[in-house]
């Protein structure tokens, strides 16, 4: 038997019964030694009333020496017990005490295979969990600062030059001004979609939805840019309908952001295949590309809010960052998820399941 529980019970037994043993230990050898002195004192006097009191006074006194000596020795186990076992609850403790001020990097120490044990490993867990959620916290602060700097700036140099007479506003000038307002738009609409989805009141239609038909119309939708830009567009489905439960308007943004970066980073002369499959018990939609691939470090943060692999932040090779984080989220809002496997030179695909 093991665990906590376990570990508690064994070691209350084990001081209650090795105390009691050792003071029926004592009181036994006591009451025999006085036993013998009174049967040797018996011996050589008539005065058996002396004795007898002698004798009950020998025994009262011996049961309470021992039942003080049992008490004594009960409370320093107890507390050298309680002691080490809550020196685990005392670490954990003052862990959460230096996290609460800002030492995210604190760890404590896991000893033992018990609940424990376990606890301290989920700590540790929650503090790195954390310790990445901060990090990725300032990145996105200063990546938010980073999208709404650069057009501001552009917005107000523009705006300047035509206010102070530099530069006519032409069509061309008031088109760039319109562009970049268009841009701080749609990171605001962006990020209001995300803060819509991390409400709780946030909600699909859902729908019987033929997933082979979304998936065509995003297809259709997006197959004359992939020709403008010379890239392969195949599509293939199975001859049955894959019937999900979903809301057709969010799956139709989650695959319009999944092509748009798989024509974004696909060069000309490149191939992209959408595929419809069923099986298992579970509808996907699989979106692979040869593109310029994602690297095994930077794979694993696709998904986080703001992050480019695009480091320059090239506004032509990449948007704010939010794309996928949005279509992730909306993955999991239906019940399913998303996977990417990269391999730079090689290419990316994107599975987006679905229960089926």
């Amino acid at each position: 038997m093991r665990g906590l529980y376990a570990r508690f019970a064994l070691v209350f037994i084990g001081l209650t019964c090795g105390i009691l043993i050792m003071a029926l230990t004592v009181l036994l050898v006591q009451a025999h030694r006085h036993f013998v002195m009174y049967q040797q004192q018996a011996a050589a006097s008539a005065d058996m009333v002396t004795f007898n009191a002698h004798l009950e006074q020998a025994i009262v006194q011996s049961v309470v020496w021992i039942a003080a000596g049992g008490i004594v020795l009960a409370a320093l186990a107890g507390l050298y017990a309680a002691k080490r076992m809550a020196a685990p609850l005392m670490a954990m403790k003052a862990m959460a005490v230096r996290m609460a001020g800002g030492e995210l990097e604190a760890r404590t120490e896991v000893r033992g295979n018990d609940e424990l044990a376990d606890l301290a490993q989920a700590i540790n867990a929650l503090a790195a969990q954390l310790e990445k959620q901060e990090r990725l916290r300032k990145t996105m602060t200063a990546d938010v600062a980073h999208e709404l700097r650069t057009p501001l700036a552009t917005l107000k140099s523009h705006m300047e030059a035509m206010m102070d007479g530099v530069w006519e506003p032409t069509q061309v000038r008031l088109a760039a001004c319109h562009e970049e307002v268009e841009r701080l738009s749609h990171l605001v609409g962006d990020l209001e979609q995300l803060t819509q989805m991390d409400s709780p009141h946030f909600r699909l239609r859902l729908q019987t939805e033929d997933l082979s038909a979304i998936t065509a119309q995003s297809v259709e939708t997006v197959k004359a840019a992939f020709a403008q830009k010379e890239v392969a567009l195949r599509f293939a489905v199975p001859a049955q309908p894959v019937l999900v439960q979903a809301d057709r308007r969010r799956i139709g943004q989650i695959l319009a952001n999944v092509l748009s970066n798989a024509w974004k980073y696909t060069p000309s002369g490149g191939q992209v295949e959408v595929t419809v499959e069923h099986a298992n018990d579970e509808a996907r939609v699989v979106v692979a590309d040869t593109g310029i691939g994602i690297s095994a470090e930077e794979l694993p943060y696709v998904f986080e809010r703001f992050y480019r692999t695009d480091k320059s932040r090239n506004r032509s090779t990449g948007g704010s960052g939010i794309g996928l984080t949005i279509a992730r989220r909306l993955a999991e809002a239906h019940g399913g998820r998303m996977e990417i496997e990269s391999e730079v030179g090689r290419g990316t695909a994107v599975r987006i399941c679905f229960p089926g």
